[in-house]
């Protein structure tokens, strides 16, 4: 593990999480909540919902069908979509956002018989204080890092899991690329945060050479003005 991940005071990380922070707090916060809701969006907007639904559905289909009594950390849990469908196999989520003000969003919308279920939580996904997990799931939380950020984040996780570790980032190709320049057009509430694409082939050679870790499964979503990579890890 390297000191950006050892230390959460670290320059490099400590400005990845403000970055983060201050964009789903201050900037996007009305835009997200109705990107994650029910309510009518732009076309644009239309497609990310669309890929974030499709993904989503995907990782939690990688997740055993039955939780029950595992503990499960949703990384970057937003809004908790994928922490209530969790919670309602039977598992014990710990749903950690950077966002405050996203946490009171998922706090509000969570359905009141998963309560006790789930512990919403804003702060650093990467607190040692946390403790163990069975499942690790990081839905679009990592895809704002540099392959090499995102590699030391999952290395660090992966000490402290006992089964798979199910997570997206984003691919680095050609059309991707176009979508990113083309998205600048875009009104800035339409725009995410700053993405960093990761080439996939060095970051799943880098992974599978975790102690312990064999990469066994990944898949592309792409929909519209959405592109995620899914890959999964289990232990040898």
């Amino acid at each position: 593990m390297s000191a950006t991940v050892e230390d959460p005071q670290n320059s490099t990380w400590a400005a990845y999480r403000g970055r983060l922070q201050d964009y789903f707090d201050r900037t996007a916060l009305d835009a997200w909540a109705q990107l994650t809701s029910d309510a009518p969006v732009s076309k644009v907007r239309a497609t990310v919902r669309a890929g974030r639904d499709e993904m989503r559905s995907l990782l939690l289909s990688w997740l055993p069908s039955d939780l029950t009594g595992l503990r499960i950390l949703d990384a970057g849990c937003g809004t908790g979509a994928l922490a209530v469908e969790a919670a309602r196999r039977g598992a014990n989520v710990v749903a950690i956002d950077v966002s405050a003000s996203l946490i009171d969003i998922a706090r509000e919308r969570a359905p009141n018989d998963l309560a006790g279920s789930i512990d919403w939580q804003a702060g650093d996904m990467m607190q040692p204080e946390l403790g163990q997990f069975d499942h690790v799931v990081a839905m679009d939380s990592l895809i704002h890092y540099p392959t090499r950020e995102i590699e030391d984040v999952v290395a660090a996780l992966s000490y402290r899991t006992r089964g798979s570790m199910v997570f997206t980032v984003t691919p680095r190709t050609p059309a991707l690329m176009l979508m990113l320049m083309a998205g600048k057009l875009f009104p800035r509430a339409d725009r995410a945060p700053a993405i960093a694409p990761a080439d996939i082939d060095i970051l799943a050679r880098r992974l599978s050479g975790l102690p312990g870790r064999q990469l066994t499964r990944t898949r592309r979503v792409s929909a519209g003005f959405y592109t995620s990579q899914a890959l999964e890890l289990v232990r040898r």
